[in-house]
């Protein structure tokens, strides 16, 4: 169950949601309460220092104990209702220590219940300080700020709040996470699931497509139905079962060629050893019989080594010994194998004066060689003229085929070196462009075709040098 993409996806929208809502827990949060308490103490901070300047005041003028206490008062209101507290100082071993409560805004007796550490702090130091301290359970937030007579600290002023409130207002935040954190929990798991089981069923309709595919249906499309990687994979999926069904039909037709194209050799072989069991036909006619023979059993032996080299290119298993040679040369021995067959076609070579070097293997070159003169002599009438030319071109050695003939219909243009096809009603296997290119390709050249109404020329590019 886990393994479907629907659950996957809804786990992972879950997943997200409730790590951005523990970070905003376990993190934020107390940076958020750690970030109000630190601005209360600094307010504290900023409200003892105004608050020793008046009590310093009334002190250095010899003020009584009453009026301090009233004086206290009244700063507690001025205070915005903050605790405030004079504390006497008496020296120690330890050092000076806030001993006892000279005036309270508050009941007393209540103040002896706080140790007063920014206090301490204040009066050693004999500078503002503030602190944090727990009284009954309940955080205090305390600046402290001493009073000076004769150079000496001898009073200590503490201002102090509850931090109640700071505490409410984080765990008021804190509830309001968790209410939002559901909220936004529930409604990705919702939009989880929405957007999951719409691309599940897109993923589901493409396993269907893919299915029949695989069953050998090219005929039904594979419609995108967006432009996300859903839609592109189902764009190139389409892609796939056109070529597959192009492919499909060329099979169809391979076989039906290949099947004919052994037929006809086997049945004209079976007729003449026929002939020559069951007659005894004189030398001439014996003659025609095996050289008729002969071009039956060629005819069978090129299809064979096509097929041939057609699987060991699949299987990648073609291996080619690059060297070193001259096309010119090897221009004119293929050109000199195929003179006997020219009939009434002219066959010309354009050669120049020296050397033409190449890097590839000199067997697979003359082999697609001999497939572009077969080709043009396959595909011309007669009388057609064929030229042959091997040169350096911008520094590439080229070796191309030209043919004056009919031309090749630009519609079938880019399909000419595909596997099996045939462009015309000569027939054949299909196979020979098709093996040209991919050897080429291999020896690290290409072959390019041009092709207009009179003229036809296929030209093979070589490396000129090792790669």
């Amino acid at each position: 169950m886990f393994s479907s993409v629907r659950t996957q996806l809804v786990a992972l929208f879950s997943l997200i949601t409730a790590a951005a809502i523990g970070f905003i827990y376990l993190y934020v949060v107390p940076q958020l309460s750690s970030s109000l308490t630190v601005e209360k103490l600094r307010r504290l901070q900023i409200e003892t220092a105004a608050q020793s300047q008046a009590l310093s005041g009334l002190i250095k003028a010899g003020r009584s104990q009453e009026e301090l206490r009233r004086q206290v008062l009244l700063l507690s209101q001025r205070a915005g209702g903050s605790r405030v507290t004079l504390l006497g100082v008496r020296a120690e071993p330890a050092g000076l220590r806030p001993a006892f409560v000279i005036a309270d805004s508050e009941v007393e007796r209540s103040a002896v219940l706080a140790s007063y550490p920014a206090a301490g702090v204040a009066a050693s130091s004999g500078t503002l300080s503030s602190a944090i301290e727990r009284i009954e359970g309940e955080r205090v937030g305390e600046s402290a700020a001493p009073l000076f007579v004769a150079g000496e600290p001898r009073w200590v002023v503490v201002l102090s709040s509850p931090l109640g409130d700071v505490d409410d207002n984080v765990a008021l935040i804190k509830r309001q996470i968790l209410i939002a954190g559901l909220i936004a929990l529930a409604a990705a798991l919702a939009a989880g699931y929405v957007a999951a089981r719409a691309h599940s069923r897109r993923l589901r309709r493409l396993e269907a497509a893919a299915e029949r595919v695989a069953h050998g249906d090219f005929a039904s499309r594979i419609m995108a139905d967006g432009r996300d990687e859903v839609g592109q994979l189902a764009t190139t999926l389409d892609e796939m079962r056109e070529r597959l069904a192009g492919l499909d039909e060329a099979r169809k037709e391979f076989i039906a060629n290949a099947s004919h194209e052994l037929r006809t050799p086997i049945f004209s072989l079976g007729g003449f050893v026929e002939l020559l069991d069951e007659e005894d036909p004189d030398p001439e006619a014996r003659a025609e019989f095996v050289a008729t023979m002969r071009e039956q059993i060629a005819r069978l032996t090129k299809l064979t080594t096509d097929l041939l080299d057609l699987s060991k290119l699949d299987a990648d298993a073609l291996s080619l010994r690059a060297e070193r040679l001259d096309l010119a040369d090897l221009t004119r021995q293929v050109v000199a194998e195929f003179e006997p067959a020219m009939g009434t076609r002219r066959l010309e070579v354009e050669l120049p004066e020296g050397s033409v070097p190449a890097f590839a293997d000199a067997g697979r070159v003359t082999q697609v060689l001999r497939i572009l003169i077969d080709n043009a002599l396959s595909h011309t009438p007669e009388k057609t003229r064929i030229t042959v030319t091997a040169k350096l071109q911008q520094g590439e050695p080229t070796i191309s085929v030209r043919d004056d003939g009919p031309g090749i219909d630009a519609r079938v243009r880019e399909q000419v070196f595909e596997r099996f096809f045939t462009g015309d009603e000569v027939g054949g296997s299909g196979l020979g462009l098709a093996i040209a290119r991919e050897l080429a390709r291999l020896m690290g050249g290409e072959i390019a075709l041009k092709s207009h109404r009179g003229r036809t020329e296929f030209t093979l590019n070589l490396p000129g040098t090792a790669p």
